[in-house]
C-alpha cells in the first residue's frame, strides 16, 4: 500500500485573502491584486508551489523527528553498553558503526570537525601572491584558478575550505610556498563538530553495501 503525506495546506484557497468579502492575492510588492485580475497561469503556478511546499515542509519536519529519534536510540544503546559492560562504542573522534546480527544492515555516525581560519591565513595569501607574481607566465593556470577560488580577498577569513585543502595537497618546491602552507595549517582552528548519520543495507553478508538514501538530490 502506498504511503501518502497529508498536509494542512489547501492548494485552492491558501494565498487568497478576503477583504470586505472580496478575494485578493498579494503580489511580490505586497500589493493586493483582485483575484479576477490574476492571470490563470500565475494562479495555477501559485497553487502548485504552495502544494509542493506544503508537502516539503511536512517531510522536512518528519526527517527532523526521525534524526532526533535516531540519535536518541543510539545514545540509549551507548549508555546501556557503558553501564552494563563498561564499554564505549566508537573511536576517539566519536565515529561509530552499529550493525545487525546478520551483517546486512548498518548505521554509521560520522563526526566531522568544523574548521575556521585565523589571521595567519592572510599571511599565507600574501606569500602565495608573491609566488604567483614571480612565477608569472611560468606558473600553471590551474594553480592560479585554485588560489582564486580558495581566497576571498574582499572579506577577511571568507574562504573556500575545499580549495584551501587542495592547495595543501600541491607539491611545490619553493620556500615561500612551503611557508605559506605552514601558515595555513597554523590558521586552522577547530570550532566544534557536527555528527552525520549514514544508513546502509545489503541482501547478503558478502554483498556490497548500498546506501539508504535520504538526500533528495541523490534519490533515483
Amino acid at each position: 500500500m502506498q504511503n501518502t503525506i497529508e498536509t494542512d495546506v489547501d492548494p485552492i484557497t491558501d494565498g487568497i485573502e478576503l477583504v470586505n468579502g472580496n478575494p485578493y492575492m498579494r503580489d511580490a510588492n505586497g500589493s493586493l491584486v483582485p483575484l479576477e485580475n490574476v492571470k490563470p497561469q500565475n494562479k495555477l503556478e501559485d497553487e502548485t508551489v504552495r502544494k509542493v511546499i506544503g508537502y516539503a515542509e511536512q517531510l522536512s519536519a518528519q526527517i527532523a523527528r526521525f534524526k532526533g529519534h535516531t540519535f536518541t536510540d543510539l545514545g540509549e544503546f551507548d549508555a546501556l553498553l557503558a553501564q552494563d559492560y563498561g564499554l564505549q562504542k566508537g573511536g576517539k573522534k566519536g565515529n561509530r558503526t552499529y550493525q545487525t546480527l546478520d551483517g546486512c544492515m548498518k548505521v554509521q555516525v560520522q563526526v566531522a570537525d568544523l574548521i575556521d581560519f585565523g589571521p595567519q591565513l592572510q599571511i599565507a595569501k600574501a606569500l602565495i601572491d608573491e609566488c604567483l607574481i614571480e612565477w608569472a607566465a611560468d606558473s600553471r593556470p590551474e594553480i592560479r584558478t585554485i588560489v582564486t577560488r580558495a581566497f576571498n580577498t574582499d572579506k577577511e577569513g571568507q574562504v573556500n575550505q575545499s580549495e584551501i585543502f587542495m592547495l595543501l595537497r600541491l607539491e611545490i618546491d619553493d620556500p615561500r610556498w612551503k611557508k605559506a602552507m605552514d601558515a595555513i595549517r597554523d590558521a586552522m582552528r577547530v570550532t566544534g563538530s557536527k555528527s552525520y548519520l549514514r544508513f546502509y543495507r545489503r541482501d547478503t553478508p558478502d554483498a556490497g553495501w548500498e546506501a539508504v538514501t535520504i538526500d533528495l538530490a541523490k534519490v533515483a
